[in-house]
C-alpha cells in the first residue's frame, strides 16, 4: 500500500509529527496499533515500525519519529516533502485498550507517547466513567511532545489527569521530576484494580514492570509495547 505525505511538523528535538494520506487503504485500526514504513534506500529495502500517533479516521495517520542522523531510515522519513510517497503495510498490534475499560495509567518515555494520543483522542470522551492518567517521562522540558495537546485535554475532561515528569528540569520547573518509574507506584496507591499500559525503552518497560511485580500487580494488569 502507498502513503502520500501531506505534512510535517516539529514536535520536540530533532523529533517530527507525520501526517500521511493512505492512497489504497480507509485508516481501520484500533488506536494503539502500528504500521510497518517501508522504502527502498541505495540498493536495500528498509521497513520500521510505527506506532500510529492520531485517531482512526478518514484516509489519514500521523506518524511521530525521531532523526537519527547516522539512521539508515529517519534521515530519509525526515527529508520528505508533501506530495512524495512511501509504502507500508498493517495495521498490526494488540497494544489497545482492554475491555472492559477499567480505570488505567498510561506511562510513556519519548516517542512512545505516540500510540497513547491516539488512543486518548478517540477513546477519552467515550468512557466519561473510568479515569485515565498519563505519565509522560522524557529528559528536558522541550522534549515533552504533544505538551499542550495533553495540557488543553487535561483541562476539558475531569477523566483525565496529565503528569509529565523530567529527569533534567531547568530551574522553572515546577512539576514531576525523576523517572517515571517511581511515580506509578504513588498513582496506583493501595488499588490493585487498574490497568498500566507501558511504551517506551525496554530498559524503563522492563523495569517498570519488575517494581509492580513486586507491589502485588497482576500481570495481567500491565500491557506493554517495547522497542531498542
Amino acid at each position: 500500500m502507498r502513503a502520500k505525505l501531506v505534512g510535517s511538523r516539529e514536535v520536540g528535538p530533532n523529533t517530527r509529527h507525520f501526517e500521511f494520506e493512505a492512497l489504497d487503504w480507509d485508516t481501520a485500526f484500533v488506536p494503539g496499533q502500528f504500521v510497518s514504513v517501508t522504502q527502498t534506500i541505495g540498493e536495500n529495502e528498509i521497513t520500521r515500525a510505527y506506532s500510529i500517533a492520531s485517531p482512526p479516521g478518514g484516509n489519514r495517520f500521523a506518524l511521530c519519529a525521531n532523526l537519527v542522523p547516522d539512521g539508515k531510515f529517519s534521515p530519509f522519513l525526515f527529508a520528505m516533502r508533501p506530495g512524495e510517497e512511501i509504502g507500508f503495510k498493517g495495521p498490526y498490534g494488540a497494544f489497545i485498550l482492554r475491555r472492559p475499560v477499567s480505570d488505567s495509567v498510561f506511562v510513556a518515555t519519548g516517542t512512545g507517547i505516540a500510540p497513547f494520543r491516539s488512543m486518548l483522542q478517540a477513546q477519552l470522551r467515550e468512557h466519561p466513567d473510568r479515569q485515565f492518567t498519563l505519565v509522560f517521562g522524557v529528559r528536558q522540558e522541550e522534549g515533552l511532545l504533544y505538551h499542550e495537546e495533553f495540557v488543553e485535554l487535561a483541562a476539558a475532561c475531569p477523566n483525565f489527569t496529565y503528569r509529565p515528569t523530567l529527569t533534567r528540569p531547568n530551574a522553572a520547573w515546577s512539576g514531576l521530576t525523576g523517572r517515571v518509574q517511581p511515580h506509578v507506584p504513588e498513582i496506583l496507591g493501595e488499588r490493585r484494580d487498574m490497568d498500566i499500559y507501558i511504551c517506551g525503552l525496554r530498559e524503563m518497560v522492563d523495569q517498570l514492570r519488575s517494581r509492580l511485580k513486586e507491589l502485588g500487580v497482576d500481570r495481567k494488569r500491565m500491557i506493554y509495547e517495547k522497542y531498542d
